[in-house]
């Protein structure tokens, strides 16, 4: 479910709980064209047969491709809805505690944790959880920034 606020709501909402996007499954395919695009084309994302025979037993996303997705995931928690422009400001903390199999599904756990006014709009902090379904230990876990104005 999305949540909608105005720039002047998310000043205030600090705190406030964004939820959970539905689960998104993590293709191989998906992580090829992110080697590509990156040039990161270790044999644990890229090379199934390999990594059968590697320390988590099959592929396994990049860390950074988890990472990239958390603009998309989080436009599923959370709509700014007078905001002309919204960006990527930053990145507070980032921990990746366990990997993500290819194959596997994912969803993000999100908090807003604050906001602070600047001259060029708001620049708000997330609290951010990826969760791998089945997985004790979340797949990525901290703080990033965006800007709205």
């Amino acid at each position: 479910m999305t949540t909608t606020l105005t720039i002047a709501e998310l000043e205030q909402a600090s705190g406030r709980e964004l939820g959970t996007t539905a689960w998104r499954t993590i293709e191989q395919e998906q992580v090829n064209l992110f080697a590509e695009a990156t040039g990161d084309r270790q044999w644990i994302h890229v090379d199934p047969e390999a990594a059968v025979n590697g320390p988590f037993g099959g592929t396994v996303a990049h860390g950074y491709l988890t990472l990239a997705l958390l603009p998309v995931l989080i436009g599923e928690l959370l709509e700014i809805s007078d905001s002309s422009l919204g960006v990527n400001y930053g990145i507070e903390r980032i921990r990746f505690p366990a990997p993500v199999r290819t194959g596997a599904r994912i969803r993000l756990l999100a908090l807003l944790e604050g906001s602070e006014r600047r001259a060029i709009g708001i620049v708000y902090r997330v609290g951010v959880t990826i969760e791998v379904e089945g997985q004790e230990k979340p797949a990525l876990v901290g703080e990033v920034l965006y800007l709205a104005a």
